[in-house]
């Protein structure tokens, strides 16, 4: 009988955790994004909704996150394949990320995407007190989020995302030969 109490305790436990993860994902999905003000490295400023019409993805990320790291290539990948059909990539540094540090990891690894500086945590705090890296957002050209992403994106469902979030002639002539 003991057995018993202990499976089903560990199967509630299970589901308790499973709806609480559902919970702080889901009710961004279908949510406007945050109007949040935007610095970037280079010093221009603008907001979230400066860039309406296009795809967006938000990642918080920072210099001492592996997996960040980690992500940087695919983020390139992904900026350089989609960056002239529209899509905007901004990572935004955290606050306790020293500026100094990043400017030297975007450098030292050619990031060719918008890099934010959250000198004030205010981004994060305005997309659910975001505290984990990596954390990325994708939002739709309407300005809603489409998904949130606690640690490594999943870059091949990505990449799916945003082709159907492009113009279709741009995806065409991405997988037309010689582009």
């Amino acid at each position: 009988m003991t057995k018993r109490k202990d499976v089903w305790f560990i199967l509630l436990f299970v589901v308790v955790v499973a709806t609480a993860a559902v919970v702080w994902v889901a009710p961004w999905q279908g949510e406007r994004a945050p109007e949040v003000r935007v610095e970037t490295l280079d010093g221009e400023r603008f907001t979230l909704g400066d860039l309406r019409g296009k795809p967006v993805i938000v990642a918080f990320w920072a210099t001492t996150c592996p997996e960040c790291v980690r992500e940087i290539p695919h983020f390139k990948a992904l900026y350089e394949d989609y960056g002239d059909q529209g899509l905007e990539l901004i990572a935004v540094a955290m606050e306790y990320d020293p500026e100094s540090q990043v400017r030297a990891m975007v450098e030292d690894r050619d990031m060719p995407y918008t890099i934010a500086l959250d000198r004030d945590g205010s981004i994060a705090r305005a997309f659910g007190d975001v505290r984990l890296t990596p954390t990325t957002f994708l939002i739709g050209p309407d300005g809603k989020i489409l998904s949130q992403r606690l640690g490594m994106v999943d870059m091949d469902r990505m990449r799916e995302r945003i082709a159907g979030l492009l113009p279709a002639d741009q995806v065409a002539a991405l997988d037309s030969p010689g582009s």
